[in-house]
């Protein structure tokens, strides 16, 4: 799916932030020829989520759509593209929902601006949903990888002897709809990542405004101690949580990937700061472009680790995202 040899230049999440990645694109040295962005020598590789959100999801799906079919990117699946599908596909008889993803106030609020901005192109909705299909849940070129959340040898072993290229089917999305089965632990696990149950039945509301009984945990440390060396997300958890000591038995749940291992870029996690390595072998791209922060992107050669100064990005002021 992905020449090895090629440049590439790995783009975090949109979230409909079309300006900023316009802006992003020409960094990069794109330029827009007969409607569609393009570079002479490089490929765009998009992490996944570029709808829901920001104020210009109808105009992102268009340009990634647009450079996807002209062969100058590739998109993955997020999970917000997972969420559209799931809002929009019937669960399967039996399962004792009406839809993959059930349509509750929560749910409904997180999709709202993009089915607000499709509700007069109802029929660009529909294709869209169509192409979402044709996003794969994780590309493995080898010398790197690209997988929106998380990567998991085990199930993506698993998936791809019935899904070599990564892009699934409505059957498998529907599959999904059942809690426990692997249909859901890939969704889950490749598009949302590892999590780890807050203690004392605890939960901490983020600065999205959702209140979670879980938080997102790191799928690369070597020896963690305490729930503070594992948490991975923009919300801090309280000090006396932080300081708590992992039990044998959490480690050993903990997924971890190798210093050793392939280049691995993942996006959804909302970093902040200045774009940086993780380790040697993997970066984060996603620096919430819709919360003001920063579209980013990193221009992969020959390298097999990151180099610092390859990351580029655009920042995003408060008056072009209210616009």
């Amino acid at each position: 799916m992905l020449d090895p040899a090629r440049s590439y230049d790995l783009i975090g999440d949109v979230h409909g932030c079309a300006h900023t990645l316009e802006h992003l694109l020409e960094r990069l040295g794109y330029r827009k020829l007969a409607g569609i962005w393009r570079h002479p020598q490089r490929m765009a590789v998009f992490l996944g989520d570029i709808i829901d959100r920001g104020p210009r999801i109808r105009e992102s799906l268009h340009i990634v759509y647009d450079m996807v079919k002209a062969g100058q990117a590739l998109c993955l699946m997020g999970n917000h593209e997972f969420n559209a599908l799931g809002w929009c596909t019937p669960a399967p008889a039996g399962s004792g929902k009406q839809f993959v993803r059930e349509h509750t106030p929560r749910h409904a609020r997180l999709i709202h601006e993009t089915l607000e901005q499709f509700e007069h192109y109802p029929g660009e909705w529909n294709e869209f949903v169509k192409w979402f299909y044709d996003m794969p849940l994780f590309v493995d070129a080898g010398r790197f990888r690209v997988v929106h959340a998380c990567w998991d040898a085990d199930v993506i072993d698993t998936l791809r002897a019935q899904f070599a290229d990564g892009c699934i089917d409505e059957h498998f999305l529907q599959a999904a709809a059942v809690p426990e089965s692997f249909a859901n632990l890939s969704f889950n696990r490749l598009l949302r990542g590892t999590d780890m149950r807050l203690p004392d039945g605890m939960t901490l509301t983020g600065g999205d405004g959702l209140t979670r009984a879980f938080f997102r945990t790191k799928f690369w440390e070597d020896d963690p101690k305490t729930y503070g060396d594992i948490v991975f997300q923009p919300d801090a958890l309280p000090e006396r949580v932080a300081q708590k000591t992992l039990s044998s038995t959490e480690k050993g749940a903990l997924l971890r990937y190798g210093s050793d291992e392939p280049l691995l870029f993942v996006g959804h996690y909302w970093r902040s700061g200045r774009p940086a390595p993780i380790r040697p072998n993997l970066a984060c791209l996603d620096y919430s472009a819709v919360l003001y922060g920063k579209l980013v992107a990193y221009r992969l050669d020959q390298e097999t680790r990151l180099d610092p100064n390859k990351f580029v990005w655009v920042d995003v002021d408060r008056p072009e995202a209210i616009q």
